[in-house]
C-alpha cells in the first residue's frame, strides 16, 4: 500500500479523535470512504446557494453510522469553497426554542463556531468584519488613488458602509443589525475597543437586557430566544453581501428534541423547524444552507419524532417512487446506509497507514489480515446486533495501539482473545449485513 505522507499535526488529531471515538475536525479527507453520491448531492446545494437560493436537509444514520463524520466532511467542503459556516451540538440546554433561553444559547454556539477557510476553528466573527472593512478600504484607495493616511479614506469607506447596510436596513430586524455594524465600524475607525467589543457582544447574541444594550450601543433590541432565527438570516444576506458565498449551518444531535419529554416543547421545537424548512424550500431565505444531522427514529417516529407533527410529515415523507427501494438525493432527508465491505476495507488500510505513520513504523498487517478482522468482528455479533463505522474504527485502532505498544503478541492472537465490542441495532440488519459479507 503506498502511502500518502501526511502531517504530524493531522495524524495526530486523527488517532486522538478516532481513538475516542469521536470525529475529527480536520484531516477527514485523508479517511473519508464512500458517501460519494450524498456528498455531490449536497456540493450541488451549495452551488445554488451561491447563487442566492437556499437548501435544508435532514441526514439521518443510526448511531455510529457516520452522520457527524459527514457533517464535518461537508463542513470543511464548504470552507473550502469559501462559505461562512458554523457548526453546533443540540443538547438539553441548546434547542431551537426553550423557555430557558435554549434557542438563544443555539445561536450563541453557532457564532462561537462561526467559520471561514482562513479561520477554520471557529470564532471567525471578528475577523469576518475585519476583512470587511480592509477590503472595503482597499477597494476605495484603489478607486479613488488616496493613500492610507489620507484623511478623505474614512469618509469614503463610511459611504462604502453606508451602501450596503442601508440595503439590509429593508428586512425583517436589519435595522439594528445594520446600525451595529456601524457601530463596530466607528469603533474601528477611532481604535475604540470597548466600542467594537459592545457591538460584537451584541452580534454574539451576550447582551441579557435591552436596557444594558441602549446604554452600551443605544440599540433597543437584543438577540433572544425568540427572534435569533431572523438574525441567521441576515447573516447569510450580510456574508453574501461581502464576497462569501453564503451561510451554511450544521447542527447534529437532533435526537435531542425527540427526547424532549413535554410534549408542548417538543412541539414548540418542531414548529420552529418547520419555518426554517419553509423559508429555505419557499424561497424567503437567501444564501443560507441548513443541514440537520438526527437518528431514523426522531424523524420517522409517529409519536414523538417529527412526523408527529403532521405539517412536517406531510412535507417530509418519502413519495411512492422512493418506498419502492429506489435512490433519491435530492429530497429533504438524506438516508445514510452503512459502508459496504469494500469501503470498510479501504478505510482499514487508511487507518493502519496514518497509525504506522504517525508513531514511525511499517505495518506488517496484510489485506487478509484486516479482512480477517472484519469476518471476526461481525461473525462475533449476536442476532440483535449491528456493526457500525464507529464500532469499527474504534476497536480498530485498539488493536493498533495494542500491537504497536506490545510486539510479542501477534495479530492472530489479539483477534482471537477480544470480542468486538457491538452496538444495538436492528436484526433484519444483520441478517442482511452477515450474509452479504463476502470478500
Amino acid at each position: 500500500m503506498s502511502a500518502q505522507k501526511i502531517p504530524k499535526r493531522l495524524t495526530t488529531a486523527l488517532v486522538n479523535s478516532l481513538t475516542a471515538g469521536v470525529v475529527p475536525r480536520i484531516g477527514l479527507e485523508h479517511i473519508a470512504v464512500g458517501r460519494r453520491a450524498e456528498v455531490e448531492a449536497i456540493l450541488r446545494d451549495m452551488e445554488n446557494i451561491a447563487e442566492g437560493g437556499a437548501a435544508f436537509k435532514f441526514i439521518t444514520g443510526r448511531y455510529g453510522s457516520g452522520k457527524s463524520f459527514l457533517l464535518q466532511t461537508l463542513r470543511n467542503y464548504a470552507m473550502d469553497r469559501d462559505f461562512v459556516v458554523a457548526d453546533a451540538d443540540l443538547s438539553p440546554e441548546r434547542r431551537f426554542v426553550g423557555t430557558k433561553g435554549q434557542g438563544l444559547a443555539t445561536y450563541r454556539e453557532l457564532m462561537m463556531h462561526l467559520s471561514t477557510r482562513t479561520r477554520p476553528d471557529g470564532g471567525a466573527l471578528e475577523s469576518i468584519l475585519q476583512k470587511w472593512i480592509a477590503s472595503i478600504q482597499q477597494e476605495v484607495m484603489i478607486e479613488k488613488s488616496l493613500r492610507p493616511n489620507d484623511p478623505a479614506l474614512n469618509v469614503e469607506v463610511e459611504q462604502k458602509i453606508f451602501e450596503i447596510t442601508t440595503e439590509m436596513q429593508s428586512l425583517v430586524h436589519g435595522f439594528d443589525f445594520a446600525r451595529v455594524l456601524s457601530i463596530y465600524w466607528n469603533g474601528y475607525k477611532l481604535a475604540d475597543d470597548h466600542q467594537k467589543q459592545s457591538a460584537l457582544r451584541w452580534l454574539r447574541g451576550e447582551f441579557p437586557t435591552k436596557t444594558e444594550a441602549k446604554r452600551e450601543l443605544n440599540v433597543g433590541v437584543i438577540i433572544d430566544d425568540e427572534n435569533w432565527y431572523e438574525y441567521i438570516k441576515l447573516w447569510a444576506e450580510f456574508v453574501s453581501r461581502i464576497g462569501y458565498k453564503g451561510l451554511l449551518l450544521f447542527i447534529d444531535e437532533a435526537v435531542n428534541l425527540y427526547k424532549i419529554s413535554n410534549s408542548i416543547a417538543r412541539q414548540s421545537n418542531y414548529e420552529k423547524l418547520l419555518t426554517m424548512f419553509n423559508d429555505t424550500m419557499q424561497g424567503k431565505a437567501e444564501n443560507l444552507g441548513i443541514f440537520i444531522g438526527g437518528t431514523p427514529k426522531f424523524v420517522e417516529d409517529e409519536r414523538r419524532g417529527l412526523f408527529s407533527y403532521e405539517a412536517l410529515r406531510s412535507r417530509l415523507i418519502e413519495g411512492r417512487y422512493a418506498n419502492q427501494g429506489y435512490l433519491n438525493y435530492t429530497g429533504p432527508i438524506l438516508k445514510l446506509e452503512m459502508l459496504s465491505q469494500e469501503e470498510i476495507l479501504i478505510l482499514l488500510q487508511r487507518l493502519t497507514q496514518i497509525h504506522g505513520q504517525h508513531f514511525g513504523y511499517s505495518s506488517s498487517l496484510t489485506n487478509e489480515d484486516l479482512i480477517s478482522f472484519m469476518q471476526t468482528a461481525v461473525g462475533r455479533l449476536g442476532a440483535d446486533q449491528l456493526l457500525t463505522p464507529r464500532e469499527v474504527i474504534r476497536d480498530f485502532m485498539d488493536l493498533l495501539h495494542t500491537l504497536h505498544q506490545n510486539p510479542e503478541v501477534s495479530f492472530a492472537q489479539l483477534v482471537e482473545e477480544r470480542l468486538v465490542a457491538p452496538a444495538e441495532s436492528d436484526p433484519d440488519e444483520v441478517n442482511d449485513f452477515l450474509s452479504e459479507f463476502e470478500l
